[in-house]
């Protein structure tokens, strides 16, 4: 795989939040190890505690040897090595485990001297709801004779339970990783699909024009023989050749453009430009397009200068007037205007056309985005006109936004930074 940028960022992206899901399993496991020792340094105490209190009662002298013995994670045998009553044994270990405020069902057992083997005392549960007894799962101890033994059936689900809250953002995280790699497969997906989209406009297009180049070389030849300058039926016909050859010409010269742009194969060559001299040329090219009445009032409020790219920064002058031109009814009436401010030069195109609605405004720099209106289909373009002057804006770091005005039309404003003109 080639690692380009968006392979890089992906590849970041998808190893962090592996690396956040690690971190989090580690912390879920010291957790889960603290929480253990806590429960388990909790029993010991709360079953020390109930061993002195029954020497106490015994008015005998407590060992210093480890009375308690851990046999499993649930299981426990203490060595009490004197006598103690049943009654008073569950009531001591009721009272030491609510001090040290352990909430855990327990069982618990007494080896009985007569009879050699272990008596079940009781199940005692902390929401009063007796579960099923387990009295086979006591065993004796052959080198001890006052004992009992005590089990806590449910310690390891408390484990899990008091840990929910890690569960709950490590599931999240696992949530975030499924999304984060199926955005990504989809992301890839659409990649391929763009390429492939571009590698086939662009092949296309090369094809087109290179049969069409064929028509206008043969048309033009054929329009200049006196046969067919003679007829005018035929010199009517070949013109009309010609002209929808130009028209088909500049539309693909249009799509190939925006396809080159999309590739970033782009390279901006910046020169001082005279904005007056652009604004008369534009207008004058407009003029010899359009047949029909065409107003461009140029107003600028001095002669100025921006550093741009002058073969770029024509074609965003004349595709805003042009579109201005399309979308104004019987006659076009636009008015350039300049005017400084804090950020730089504002240069204002307002037309007095069919207007956009408010609705569609922030749409209109949209590529192949078109204002849906009953006469769209007799205006020409593929909606690409100012999705390409925002391009041009982007590369030269300003800004474009369109607004309406008051009374009809719109009004495209180029905001030029300070630094790019005089």
């Amino acid at each position: 795989m080639k690692f380009n940028r968006f392979n890089t960022v992906i590849f970041i992206g998808f190893f962090a939040i592996v690396g956040v899901i690690i971190m989090q399993l580690f912390l879920l496991n010291q957790a889960y190890i603290f929480e253990k020792k806590d429960v388990e340094d909790k029993i010991h105490f709360a079953l020390q505690d109930v061993v002195e209190r029954i020497y106490r009662d015994n008015k005998s002298e407590l060992p210093t040897t480890n009375l308690i013995k851990k046999v499993s994670e649930n299981y426990f045998i203490v060595n009490v090595n004197d006598v103690f009553e049943n009654q008073i044994l569950e009531h001591y270990l009721k009272t030491e485990f609510e001090k040290v405020k352990l909430e855990l069902d327990f069982e618990y057992a007494i080896y009985d001297c007569s009879s050699e083997s272990m008596v079940y005392g009781n199940y005692v549960a902390v929401d009063g709801k007796k579960e099923s007894v387990c009295e086979d799962c006591f065993s004796k101890n052959t080198d001890l004779t006052y004992y009992f033994a005590i089990r806590f059936p449910h310690v390891k689900q408390s484990y899990f339970k008091s840990l929910s809250q890690y569960w709950v953002f490590t599931a999240v995280l696992f949530l975030v990783l499924i999304i984060y790699v199926y955005s990504v497969f989809l992301m890839l997906q659409q990649k391929r699909y763009t390429d492939l989209q571009k590698d086939f406009i662009n092949n296309m297009t090369h094809e087109f024009k290179t049969p069409l180049a064929s028509i206008l070389i043969a048309s033009n030849y054929a329009n200049s023989q006196n046969e067919i300058k003679d007829n005018p039926k035929l010199s009517k016909y070949m013109q009309i050749i010609i002209n929808q050859s130009n028209k088909l010409n500049q539309h693909i010269e249009k799509i190939l453009y925006v396809a080159k742009t999309d590739s970033n194969q782009i390279a901006l060559e910046k020169t001082k430009v005279d904005v007056q001299s652009v604004l008369e040329l534009v207008k004058e090219n407009i003029l010899l397009k359009h047949q029909k009445n065409i107003q461009i009032e140029i107003g600028l409020a001095k002669k100025y200068f921006v550093m741009a790219d002058e073969f770029h920064f024509y074609n965003l002058i004349y595709n805003v007037i042009d579109n201005a031109v399309k979308y104004s009814e019987n006659e076009a009436i636009i008015q350039i205007s300049s005017k400084e401010n804090n950020k730089g030069l504002q240069l204002n195109f307002s037309d007095k056309g069919v207007g956009i609605p408010a609705n569609d405004l922030p749409f209109v720099f949209d590529k192949f985005f078109r204002v849906a209106r009953e006469d769209s289909k007799d205006i020409e373009g593929f909606g690409i006109g100012l999705s390409y002057v925002k391009r041009v804006c982007e590369w030269h770091k300003w800004k474009v936004f369109a607004t309406n005005n008051e009374d009809k039309g719109i009004t495209i404003s180029i905001q030029i930074n300070k630094n790019d003109y005089e």
